[in-house]
């Protein structure tokens, strides 16, 4: 066997200068203060647009009081997985407290909403079966797809006609088909037809996982999300979501029938082979549920907050498309190298938000994220800043 004699890591110093030609590559930027609607970075206070902390819970008072308290009490660690001696108490708690919010029978707990999707999706189909799933859905669903070795059909996004002629097509050649979408998509800020596509799941012998990763705490009553808002709370699929976003903590879940949630424990690799989710962030979620019940005020607000930055958008004569008022509002950026350079500037003037680029999405964007903390002031604000940048819009 020959040997070059090269370093055989060299490839990535062409890999990284690729990325930078494309306008590709990202910057990290240290908050150095608690999460809320201004937050510090590079010791300026800036205006934050950019976080997915919807209902302003990653700050809140009582879910530091709660991991605190779980922490002085069994420490931080679960230190195992949880088939193991990893299991806590803590764990069933959070468990029976989700099941109860979703309405299902049984839930898991995941120690991230990835480690959920992936997990649940490469469990429940393998290389005889079929997955149907949206273009735009989000990557630990499409690696999911990936892992279970099953063959995967995309859908046009959200289109449940191209969705049936797929499903008319090639559902009789697989054994199991799973249809998986985001309930809402995190990089578009619409939401799925899901009652149409539950029909066409029972129509055509399919099982249904959704991810309400951005919508738990937006839609529905008591922020239970899509599922519920849309009245399909009592029909037979899977949710799979996180604790992450407007819950404010850490780790993800799995709710559905007691007869998956027992096969997912002896099936689920992510589940099996992952230490459980830490003391911490278990006492911090399970808290986080039951404000969000219990608190309707924060759901109610953050509408209202979305309500009125769309309309200053439109107003001031940005693009703000109509549909579901979803807290991610999307604004098209030329191309590569306007985003990349819109970046840093427009937090020089005072706003973070998301700038997202390929390959995270097709097209550039500019993503704000609402915040039910978010003041009148503050809304308005972010749309003077905006103004400024009007010509980095497509």
């Amino acid at each position: 066997m020959q040997v070059s004699g090269l370093d055989p890591y060299h490839w990535l110093t062409k890999a990284v200068a690729t990325l930078e030609r494309a306008h590709w590559q990202r910057s990290l930027k240290q908050v150095t203060s608690r999460s809320g609607a201004v937050v510090e970075i590079g010791a300026h206070n800036v205006l934050n647009f950019a976080s997915n902390d919807y209902l302003g819970l990653a700050g809140d008072p009582r879910l530091v009081q709660a991991a605190t308290q779980a922490m002085q009490d069994y420490g931080v660690g679960a230190t195992g997985s949880r088939l193991l001696s990893g299991h806590r108490a803590l764990h069933r708690q959070l468990e029976i407290g989700l099941a109860r919010w979703k309405r299902t029978e049984e839930a898991l707990v995941f120690s991230s909403g990835y480690a959920a999707c992936l997990g649940t999706v490469a469990a429940l189909v393998g290389s005889r079966d079929g997955i149907f799933q949206d273009q735009y859905n989000h990557s630990c669903l499409q690696q999911g797809a990936k892992l279970s070795q099953a063959k995967v059909y995309s859908y046009d996004h959200n289109d449940v006609q191209h969705l049936q002629e797929l499903l008319q097509k090639y559902r009789s050649r697989h054994r199991r088909c799973l249809i998986a979408t985001e309930t809402l998509f995190s990089m578009d800020g619409d939401c799925c037809p899901l009652a149409a596509i539950l029909d066409l799941a029972e129509r055509y012998d399919c099982m249904v996982l959704v991810d309400e990763a951005h919508a738990n705490g937006v839609f529905g009553q008591d922020g239970a999300g899509w599922v519920q808002a849309t009245g399909c709370q009592g029909r037979t699929l899977i949710q799979v979501g996180n604790l992450s976003k407007a819950l404010g903590s850490m780790g993800g879940y799995v709710a559905g029938s007691k007869v998956l949630i027992e096969y997912l424990r002896h099936r689920a690799p992510t589940w099996i082979y992952s230490t459980g989710l830490s003391i911490p962030d278990t006492a911090a979620a399970a808290m986080a549920v039951a404000i969000v019940q219990g608190e309707p005020a924060r759901q109610q607000q953050l509408g209202r907050n979305i309500h009125d930055l769309r309309q200053r958008l439109t107003q001031a004569g940005f693009p703000c498309p109509s549909g579901v008022a979803s807290p991610i509002i999307l604004l098209p950026i030329r191309d590569t190298a306007t985003a990349a350079a819109m970046e840093p500037e427009l937090l020089a003037a005072g706003l973070f938000a998301a700038v997202v680029r390929p390959p995270t999405v097709p097209t550039s964007r500019l993503r704000l994220s609402v915040m039910s903390t978010h003041t009148p002031a503050q809304l308005a604000a972010a749309v003077e800043i905006l103004s400024d940048f009007r010509s980095y819009l497509a």
